[in-house]
């Protein structure tokens, strides 16, 4: 099956930036919007005002509202925020294409990885994840970026590699779906406490510890899930936990600093267009994490930060006061 004309489901940032790669060398590409001022703005002005605002983009991008228009794509691109993956993925034309998941996070009431989501509701679809340190704006405007794209059968990959590579995206192949999706959902729970520290003033000292640290809470998550260790300290797993946990153009990290600095989760949460998919998938991940007895506390910290159960003050005494150990990952 030859893939040359992709459909991306998801006209956010990251979508549209994906859309823009998609049709780097002048590929029709198709994007799915569910907002009108999106498709209206892509198809009459090459722009997405909502979300990319400022980036021109390419005119062989058509934007669509009808998800039925995907049927006529070789393979999709799947950035929906994951808590909505689910359905949108039920309410598009038969999904047996190859299906390459772009999105970040754990489903919430099931506990499952989305690409185990994807297969159960695509059985016949190749399902591929890609992830890895990336800014959307960044990636839309060509400025160089590496990521890992994880799948089972890798000669399907490779195809899907030499469609989407330019001189400045770059894909790494992993037969490590698991490593890949731990990687990025884990990082970005991490990116809301560093960003508590940023908004605390602790310094960077601190940050650098969290990190460190954070990482190590990763790694006994992916293990215990099935990932492997060199997957995690690759591209999608420490690489974007570094990107995430030093900006502020990432949500998760801005997010963690409104709290920092004196503002309720409730209240930052209530004002965010766009999604911070941390804030959803740290008490899945925290419940899990509980029920098999893994030792996450930064984890827990920011699960209680969002549920509104403990004070930042609280939370920080609470990690400080851990007593030292061997340090271990």
């Amino acid at each position: 099956m030859t893939i040359d004309k992709l459909g991306v489901i998801g006209g956010g940032a990251w979508g549209t930036a994906l859309a823009q790669v998609a049709s780097g060398k002048g590929h029709e590409t198709l994007l799915w919007a569910r907002e009108p001022e999106v498709v209206a703005g892509i198809n009459e002005r090459h722009e997405n005002p909502a979300f990319l605002a400022g980036v021109p983009l390419s005119s062989a991008i058509r934007a669509t509202h009808d998800i039925d228009d995907l049927a006529t794509c070789d393979a999709w691109l799947v950035v929906t925020p994951a808590q909505h993956m689910r359905s949108v993925l039920a309410s598009a034309p038969a999904c047996g294409k190859p299906l390459l998941l772009c999105s970040k996070g754990i489903e919430e009431h099931s506990g499952a990885l989305l690409h185990q989501v994807a297969q159960e509701l695509c059985p016949e679809a190749d399902v591929m994840v890609l992830s890895g340190p990336t800014f959307a704006h960044e990636v839309a405007a060509g400025l160089p970026t590496a990521l890992t794209l994880a799948a089972k059968d890798l000669s399907r990959a490779e195809q899907v590699r030499e469609r989407l590579a330019l001189p400045g995206f770059r894909l790494y192949l992993s037969d490590d779906l698991a490593g890949a999706e731990v990687g990025g959902a884990v990082k970005n729970v991490l990116a809301i406490a560093c960003g508590v520290v940023e908004g605390k003033g602790l310094g960077q000292n601190a940050r650098s510890a969290l990190i460190a640290r954070g990482f190590a809470e990763m790694s006994r998550f992916g293990l215990a899930s099935g990932a492997r260790r060199e997957t995690l300290a690759g591209l999608c797993g420490l690489g974007d936990l570094v990107l995430t946990c030093s900006s502020t153009s990432s949500r998760n990290f801005s997010l963690g600093k409104g709290i920092g600095e004196g503002r309720s989760a409730a209240e930052l949460l209530s004002d965010r267009r766009t999604v911070a998919e941390g804030a959803f998938t740290a008490p899945v991940l925290h419940r899990l994490a509980q029920e098999r007895g893994i030792e996450m506390p930064i984890v827990a910290a920011v699960s209680d930060l969002l549920s509104g159960t403990a004070a930042v003050d609280q939370v920080l005494e609470q990690l400080l006061s851990r007593p030292p150990r061997v340090e271990a990952y």
